[in-house]
């Protein structure tokens, strides 16, 4: 997920290009107070008439108690972005408060209810004890998301480069998010020129479970995917057991094996998420080819 600032209609224009999953709009903190107005109007008309393709598009508001949100909301749900991201996310009404708002506003428009779906960020102590409820709080809700930057300020602490700080919050938010089935996404790796550090950062939190990372410059999308990535070697894995499984159900066999080892269902569920990682990833179909 790449952050875009929303005043920076060079980077606006350009997002698509950069090879990113999804791409975040943001007028909350990276838009100075002076700026949010004019931000807003940026994001609204890029939206309404640039192509961004396949990319998911993410618009991050200002939350409602800044007095600004209704004004990114009304404008924002209106130029029908995929999702609606709430920042510094503590409580499960924070949640529902902004839907009854989206509600409002796309049956104002003429828009389906429930078009507009939700994130999350998480970026408090209390946010973090509350991970499960806010997980749990809304249907339009398809994911949460760690923002280290304020939630290590808020422990009264710093970031490390091994995590430590962050590694509950982390394990917090991954379960809230399993146990309502939607995506955890990690957050930003703020040190752009440290290849080496971002790397292990993500495949950290790729051994954890999440789904995706945030990311605030396009260098670091590559190595991120490459992280995400099936390998070659899983995915001949991944492929085998499939093709034992089917073995198996033309035999009519209830025993199903692989090089003299048992297959059973985590090891399958596991082969079948390989192997879409790999399918949207295209690296599959390269094979197949």
């Amino acid at each position: 997920m790449l952050f875009v600032p929303g005043n920076n209609p060079g980077m606006i224009q350009d997002a698509y290009i950069y090879g990113s999953d999804s791409i975040m709009f943001d007028l909350e903190d990276s838009v100075s107070v002076g700026e949010k107005d004019s931000a807003r109007c940026l994001v609204y008309e890029a939206l309404t008439n640039l192509d961004y393709g396949t990319k998911e598009t993410v618009v991050r508001i200002n939350s409602l108690e800044s007095g600004l949100g209704i004004s990114d909301l009304e404008a924002i749900v209106r130029a029908r972005p995929n999702v609606i991201r709430l920042p510094k996310t503590e409580f499960a009404a924070d949640v529902t408060d902004c839907e009854k708002e989206i509600e409002r506003i796309e049956k104002k428009a003429g828009i389906a209810v429930g078009t507009t779906k939700m994130m999350a960020a998480i970026e408090s102590a209390i946010g973090v004890l509350n991970a499960k409820e806010i997980a749990f709080s809304s249907k339009r809700l398809i994911g949460i998301a760690l923002g280290a930057e304020d939630y290590v300020t808020n422990l009264k602490t710093n970031r490390s480069p091994e995590g430590t700080e962050l590694m509950f919050a982390r394990s917090m938010i991954l379960h809230a998010a399993r146990a309502a089935g939607i995506a955890a996404i990690d957050t930003v790796y703020s040190d752009v020129n440290n290849e080496e550090g971002l790397i292990a950062e993500a495949t950290l939190i790729k051994h954890l479970g999440f789904d995706g990372k945030s990311v605030i410059n396009p260098r670091q999308i590559a190595p991120i995917h490459k992280i995400f990535t099936p390998t070659e070697k899983d995915i001949k894995k991944s492929m085998a057991i499939m093709e034992a499984i089917a073995e198996a159900n033309r035999k009519g066999s209830g025993v199903i094996a692989l090089n003299g080892k048992m297959i059973d269902k985590p090891i399958v569920e596991r082969a079948k998420w390989v192997l879409k990682l790999a399918r949207v990833s295209g690296v599959l179909k390269d094979m197949e080819e």
